[in-house]
């Protein structure tokens, strides 16, 4: 990380380490989304922000440490995994912790369509929320800098992109606000971490439910309300991604493959293949 340098008189002094890009800080009032800076910031133990508006929308993220977050007079707390946004006429404190210094992710837009890409995003501005995995949205923020920074020809173009594509991820990965210290989402965050472990060998509800010493019926709420998915169909996932790689050697044999990743007969295998990939394996293999 570099050190900040000169930037806009909106961004807090009290930061240790930064990478930080800007591009057009007046775009016209009439493009659709434009994204005017970003970056990532290690903040020092006095950080803290007071605002009442702000001149664009924001999306912040962070990806480590702990602090405070004050929307709208609420109070909440910063955790990793925690993403929030604000923009104009949305007043927002943001306090880091004084032992546990924030490491935060942002990004800085406007346009015509600005308020409405984060309502339809389920983060309207004035908003916090959390993802899952923690750290999954740091791919994307890294992307966006790097495409801030270098400044080329499509630069702005790639960056509109990139932003409506982070505002997807949050809305495809978001938990529960709160949810992080829990004992349901700690539950889960177990059982999921099983079935990652072992889903070549696991093929049944009933089997991870006994091996998490879980209800079947208390594993399947777990799982819509954290993952947005069955534990049936994570764990199918997991085993066609895994035939999709082993389907690519040469000479690799559907009936062997099916085998190797727990299902009986390539009957049952191509079906669930196709159910995840819109193709049977036989099809896959011509396409690689």
């Amino acid at each position: 990380m570099k050190s900040p340098a000169a930037s806009p008189e909106f961004f807090s002094p009290r930061v240790v380490e930064a990478r930080r890009f800007y591009l057009d800080l007046n775009p016209p009032p009439s493009q659709r989304l434009v994204v005017v800076c970003g970056g990532v910031e290690r903040v020092s133990a006095d950080y803290s922000i007071h605002r009442l508006s702000f001149p664009f929308f924001a999306i912040e993220y962070v990806a480590r440490g702990q602090g405070e977050l004050k929307l709208r007079g609420r109070k909440h707390p910063l955790n990793p995994g925690a993403v929030f946004s604000y923009g104009p006429r949305v007043p927002h404190q943001i306090a880091s912790h004084p032992d546990d210094s924030l490491l935060k992710y942002f990004v800085d837009f406007t346009g015509t369509q600005a308020g409405r890409m984060l309502r339809a995003r389920q983060l309207p501005p004035g908003t916090i929320g959390q993802v899952f995995p923690p750290t999954e949205l740091e791919g994307i923020f890294e992307e966006l800098i790097s495409c801030g920074l270098r400044r080329g020809r499509h630069t702005a173009a790639l960056a509109a992109k990139l932003l409506e594509c982070l505002a997807l991820k949050i809305q495809d990965a978001r938990a529960p606000f709160g949810s992080a210290g829990t004992l349901s989402f700690a539950t889960y965050q177990h059982c999921r971490q099983h079935i990652h472990r072992h889903f070549l060998r696991l093929r049944t509800l009933a089997q991870i439910a006994a091996e998490c010493h879980i209800d079947g019926a208390y594993l399947c709420r777990l799982f819509r309300r954290y993952g947005h998915q069955s534990p049936y169909r994570f764990l199918l996932r997991l085993k066609m991604n895994a035939a999709a790689e082993r389907l690519q050697s040469p000479g690799a044999l559907v009936k062997q493959v099916a085998e190797q990743i727990g299902f009986t007969g390539p009957f049952h295998f191509s079906r669930a293949f196709k159910s995840v990939f819109g193709v049977p394996p036989e099809t896959f293999r011509r396409i690689r």
